[in-house]
This record gives structure tokens, C-alpha cells and sequence, in this order.
């Protein structure tokens, strides 16, 4: 069973409507395979977009953006390529972007920053 944090469900979320203004139609989130987690798989300009969110409350330790490891863009790049698999009618053209999310102590956002096409 899967434990849910729920500063980085609120990140998540905050994300989610994020890209939703941005034009991006979610069309899941939390896919889990064994090579790893998409936090939000959505669709913009027929692009497949697979989206790694961070959240952090402080940069104390980091940027969220720095939470992404090398090791992680690799887990992220395998499972987006398993879930093309998977949904062959998707767009072809594939993207793999994160989202920064900064709560400040009350958990309301302070910053929002997105980074398109973090695996090349």
C-alpha cells in the first residue's frame, strides 16, 4: 500500500492545475510500474508529456528541482517509454518535464516553475 504524503499531494495537485491553464489535458496521474512513478501524464500541442513534480515547504535542503536525480530522469525516461507501450494511440512525440512547487508554512504556493524537456 502506497503512503501518501500530503505536502506532495498538494504539490501535485497545485501542479495538475497548473498545466491545466497552461492548456495541457491530464490524462492520469500516479501511473506505477516496476521501473518507477509518473506523477501526471498529460497531452499538449500532440505531445505526450510526462511530468515529475517536487515539492518542498523550504530550500533548505535544495531546490525542488535538485531532488531530480540522474538515477531518476533515467526511472522517468523508462517508464514514460513502458507506458507508450502500453497506449499505443497516444501521440508519438514524447516530453518529460518537472514542476517545482514551494509552499510556504501554511502550505499555500509560493512558487510554481516548470522545466520542459529535463531528459535531454
Amino acid at each position: 500500500m502506497r503512503i501518501v504524503n500530503p505536502t506532495a499531494q498538494k504539490g501535485e495537485n497545485i501542479a495538475c492545475e497548473f498545466l491545466k491553464k497552461k492548456g495541457y489535458k491530464i490524462i492520469e496521474r500516479n501511473f506505477r510500474k516496476g521501473y518507477g512513478e509518473i506523477d501526471i501524464i498529460a497531452i499538449k500541442d500532440k505531445t505526450l508529456v510526462f511530468v515529475e513534480v517536487k515539492t518542498r515547504t523550504s530550500n533548505a535542503y535544495g531546490t525542488p528541482f535538485e531532488a531530480i536525480s540522474y538515477f531518476k530522469l533515467k526511472s522517468l525516461v523508462k517508464t514514460a517509454q513502458f507506458y507508450k507501450v502500453l497506449n499505443p494511440r497516444l501521440p508519438d512525440s514524447l516530453r518529460i518535464d518537472a514542476i517545482s512547487v514551494l509552499l510556504d508554512k501554511s502550505k499555500d504556493t509560493t512558487n510554481v516553475e516548470h522545466m520542459e524537456n529535463v531528459s535531454s
